[in-house]
C-alpha cells in the first residue's frame, strides 16, 4: 500500500482542451476587423477549428514528441548507397500534415488568403513552432517562382494544395509538396553577394548544374528548394528539386544537421552541390531582386511566430496566476504581479495587431499598402522579433520554479523565442534594410507616415512620438550607427497608432505611457500603477 504524507493543493490545472482561436479576443478582434464581411463566419469557424486541435491535449502531446525526439540524419543506406534522408518523429508529420490541409501554404490566389494564413499560423504556431518551417518557405515560395511564368503554372498549384505527400518522389507525381530555401554560406552569412557556389549552364535553356554549399538549409526533405547561385551573368535564383523527372536523387548531400538552441523538431543541415541539376527562376544577375518576395514573406511570418509565442507565453502567465493563491490570495489579484501580467499583456496584444495588419496588407495589394509594406515589414520584423526573447523568460518566471522544469513547456518557449529575430537576417539586418528603402523609396515614408498618422490627434504621447519620428527622419546622414534605435522608434509609433484606433482605451493608454510616453522601467512590471491594469489582464486571460 503506497504510503500518504499528505494532501497536494495549490496546483494549476494544465492549460489544455480549449480553443486558442475563441480564448483569444484580440486575434478574434483583428480577424473580425480586417476581414471581407461575406468571409467572416467562414475564417471564423476555420479558424475555431483549428483552434480546438492546438489547444487540445493530444495535439500538444505531439508537439511535445516531436522536440523530444529530434530529426535524425541517414547519409547512406545499409548497403552504402548514398540517400541523404532525415527521420521525423511520426508526431513531425502528424503536426505537418495538419497545417497544409487547413491551409497554411495557400494564400495567394484566395480572399482574404493572408488574413485568413496569418491568423491560423499565430493559432496552429502554438502546438508546436519547428513544423512551420517548411510550411512557411513552401507559402513563400509562389512570389519567387512567379519571376517565371512556366516554372510558377507547374508548381504553384502543388505548392498551394491543401495535401501533405512526404516522401522523396519526383514532383509531378505529388498533389502537394513542400519547399525549402538555401541563401547563406560559411563565408558570407547575410552576405548572400559573396556566395561561391558556381552555376554552368548547360545545353538546354534555363538549366545548369550547381557546384558549392549552402550553410543554412531548413527542411531538407522538402520536394524543392529555392537557391542562390553565382552564374555567369551574376547571383541567380535557382530552382533545385530533391529528386529528378525520371526518378533519381538529384546531387543534394546533407553533411551534418545543425544542433540547434531551440525549434529541435525541425532539420536544419548543411549541404553539398556538385553537379547538382537546377532550374533557373527569373533572370541571371537578378538572384536577390527574384527572391526578395520569398523574404519578406517569410519575414513576416517571423513577425507571426513571434507574436504566436508571445501569444502563448502570456496566456499561460496568466492562466496560472488565475489559479494559484499565494500570500493570502490568487496571483492574479496580487498588485505587482498584475503589472508584470499587464506589461507582458500589452507587449502581446501590440505584436498581433501588427502582424494581422502586415496581413490584410498583403490581401489589398494596393501600390499605397506595398510601398505601406516596405518598411512595416523589416521595422516589424527587428522589433516584435526581439521582443519574444525577454517576454518569454518573464512569463517563465511567473510559473516560478514550475516554469522552469520542462514539464510546464515555458522552457520549450524560451528556447524557441530567439529563433525569428535570427531568421531571414538577424537585427542588423532588418535596420539597415529599413534605411535602404527610407533612401531609395520616398513612397513607402509616404505610406508608412499616412498609417500612423491616421491616428493623429488620439493621444499627445503618440503625436509627441510622431513628431520626434519626423525629426529624427529628417537627417539620414551618418545614420547607420542609430539606425536600431530609429527603426525600433518606427515601430512602436506605428504599434502605438494601431492600439489607439483599435485597442480598449485601458490598452491604448497603457501602451502609449509606458512605450511612448517613457513611463515605463527596464524591466516587465513597471507600468504606471494609475493605469486600469486589471482589465488589461482580464483581456488577456484565455478562456477555457
Amino acid at each position: 500500500m503506497a504510503a500518504s504524507t499528505h494532501t497536494v493543493t495549490n496546483q494549476v490545472p494544465p492549460l489544455v482542451g480549449y480553443d486558442v482561436f475563441r480564448a483569444d479576443r484580440v486575434l478574434g478582434e483583428a480577424v473580425e476587423r480586417h476581414s471581407a464581411p461575406g468571409l467572416l463566419d467562414t475564417t471564423r469557424a476555420e479558424l475555431s477549428a483549428r483552434g480546438g486541435a492546438a489547444g487540445s491535449a493530444e495535439v500538444q502531446e505531439w508537439g511535445a514528441r516531436a522536440n523530444d525526439h529530434s530529426p535524425v540524419l541517414r547519409t547512406h543506406d545499409r548497403y552504402g548507397n548514398r540517400i541523404d534522408e532525415v527521420d521525423f518523429h511520426p508526431d513531425w508529420h502528424h503536426l505537418l500534415g495538419r497545417a497544409v490541409s487547413s491551409g497554411l501554404t495557400d494564400a495567394w490566389g484566395r480572399a482574404d488568403g493572408h488574413l485568413r494564413r496569418a491568423a491560423g499560423f499565430l493559432v496552429w504556431s502554438q502546438a508546436e513552432a519547428g513544423h512551420l518551417c517548411p510550411v512557411s518557405m513552401t507559402h513563400a515560395a509562389v512570389p519567387a517562382l512567379r519571376a517565371d511564368p512556366v516554372l510558377a503554372a507547374e508548381w504553384e498549384p502543388r505548392l498551394t494544395a491543401h495535401v501533405y505527400e512526404p516522401g522523396l518522389r519526383p514532383a509531378a507525381g505529388k498533389s502537394g509538396v513542400l519547399f525549402g530555401m538555401g541563401m547563406t554560406e560559411k563565408q558570407g552569412g547575410s552576405d548572400v553577394r559573396a556566395n561561391t557556389t558556381a552555376a554552368v549552364p548547360l545545353d538546354a535553356s534555363g538549366e545548369y548544374v550547381l557546384t558549392g554549399h549552402k550553410w543554412f538549409c531548413s527542411a531538407p526533405m522538402s520536394d524543392g528548394f529555392l537557391v542562390l547561385a553565382q552564374a555567369p551573368g551574376g547571383l541567380t535564383c535557382f530552382l533545385v528539386p530533391r529528386v529528378l523527372a525520371d526518378g533519381t536523387r538529384n546531387v543534394f548531400r546533407l553533411q551534418r544537421l545543425k544542433d540547434k538552441l531551440g525549434n529541435r523538431s525541425n532539420a536544419s543541415g548543411e549541404v553539398e552541390f556538385d553537379g547538382t541539376w537546377a532550374r533557373r527562376a527569373g533572370e541571371e544577375g537578378r538572384g536577390v531582386r527574384t527572391i526578395i518576395g520569398m523574404v519578406a514573406a517569410t519575414r513576416l511570418d517571423c513577425v507571426v511566430g513571434s507574436a504566436s509565442l508571445m501569444r502563448q507565453s502570456v496566456a499561460q502567465a496568466v492562466h496560472h496566476a488565475t489559479y494559484r493563491a499565494a500570500f493570502g490570495g490568487e496571483l492574479v489579484d496580487k498588485p505587482l504581479m498584475r503589472n508584470v501580467l499587464a506589461d507582458l499583456a500589452l507587449e502581446s496584444e501590440a505584436a498581433t495587431t501588427l502582424a494581422l495588419r502586415l496581413a490584410a496588407a498583403y490581401d489589398a495589394d494596393t501600390e499605397e499598402e506595398r510601398a505601406f509594406l516596405r518598411l512595416a515589414v523589416p521595422a516589424a520584423k527587428y522589433w516584435v522579433t526581439k521582443r519574444a526573447a525577454p517576454l518569454a523568460a518573464e512569463a517563465l518566471e511567473c510559473l516560478g520554479g514550475n516554469g522552469y522544469v520542462e514539464e510546464s513547456g515555458m522552457p520549450r518557449l524560451l528556447r524557441e523565442s530567439p529563433l525569428n529575430s535570427i531568421w531571414e537576417g538577424a537585427g542588423n539586418v532588418q535596420a539597415l534594410d529599413v534605411l535602404r528603402a527610407l533612401q531609395r523609396e520616398p513612397a513607402a515614408l509616404n505610406a508608412f507616415l499616412q498609417e500612423v498618422g491616421r491616428a493623429r490627434g488620439a493621444d499627445h504621447r503618440l503625436d509627441r512620438a510622431i513628431k520626434d519620428l519626423l525629426t529624427e527622419l529628417a537627417d539620414l546622414d551618418g545614420i547607420e550607427a542609430r539606425a536600431r534605435r530609429l527603426v525600433e522608434r518606427m515601430a512602436l509609433v506605428l504599434q502605438g497608432s494601431l492600439l489607439v484606433r483599435w485597442a480598449p482605451p485601458e490598452v491604448a493608454d497603457a501602451f502609449c505611457a509606458s512605450r511612448l510616453g517613457g513611463d515605463w522601467g527596464a524591466a516587465f512590471g513597471t507600468l504606471p500603477h494609475t493605469l486600469d491594469l486589471a482589465s488589461v489582464v482580464e483581456r488577456a486571460r484565455p478562456v477555457v
